[in-house]
């Protein structure tokens, strides 16, 4: 179990950045949380759901209600509908960890605002095992605003929800959502706006992993988000 944490603890995982985006195996991933503070709140939730270049695998999933020790926020449960009886009988965050991590395997992690979930993981994984995720990481969003600086003439892109929500989104790209939050269906909804993203990217040139990493990295997309400072490569 892990064996590839085995290796040094900072280098990154194997990454061949020609493999073409078409090829490369994804995990979608999506957590629901007690609240967004990262000092005080936890994670009650953690979905996963595998690509194979467009293909969805719907065989191949994962998700796990956690339960947290710290109290819930009144207003995050309205989000997510998630209780606290809901996960009383659920597993620790300790426990689940190493089986989400050999989930992800060394796989390309995708998501939608994909810091947020990174953060709230790397900060349990270092309290746990004392390491961080070293995946290669892809933001939706990012590649979103990307192509949205590209596709002025679709109408997703011309006139583009009012926020950055996932439902929002998804919803101008015909994709049916769930009012409720639910780790595992908005993987499951991140997967399919992410099939609808690849033949677009395709169209100007994007069609390596190296470079769909590049412009969607999670830590780099405010270099997309602005005109006068779109990045070409």
């Amino acid at each position: 179990m892990l064996d590839f944490f085995k290796i040094k603890r900072d280098t990154p995982l194997p990454f061949k950045s020609e493999t073409l985006i078409t090829e490369s195996t994804y995990v979608v991933i999506d957590t629901e949380l007690t609240g967004l503070n990262l000092r005080k709140d936890e994670i009650i939730s953690i979905g996963a759901v595998k690509m194979f270049g467009q293909r969805i695998d719907l065989g191949d999933t994962f998700h796990r209600l956690i339960k947290p020790s710290t109290a819930f926020n009144p207003e995050s449960v309205i989000v997510h509908g998630i209780t606290p009886s809901d996960v009383r009988e659920a597993e620790s965050i300790d426990t689940i960890l190493s089986e989400f991590i050999d989930f992800c395997d060394d796989n390309i992690l995708l998501g939608h605002c994909i810091l947020i979930d990174i953060n709230f993981i790397n900060r349990e994984m270092k309290r746990v095992l004392g390491i961080e995720l070293r995946n290669a990481a892809i933001d939706t969003f990012h590649v979103y605003e990307w192509l949205r600086h590209r596709q002025s003439e679709d109408r997703c892109f011309a006139s583009p929800p009012k926020d950055a929500s996932l439902n929002e989104i998804a919803h101008c790209f015909g994709i049916s959502v769930r009012r409720a939050h639910d780790a595992l269906m908005d993987a499951f909804i991140t997967a399919q706006l992410f099939q609808r993203f690849i033949p677009l990217l395709g169209r100007f040139g994007v069609v390596s992993v190296g470079d769909l990493c590049r412009l969607g990295n999670p830590k780099g997309g405010d270099l997309f988000r602005k005109s006068g400072e779109i990045a070409n490569f």
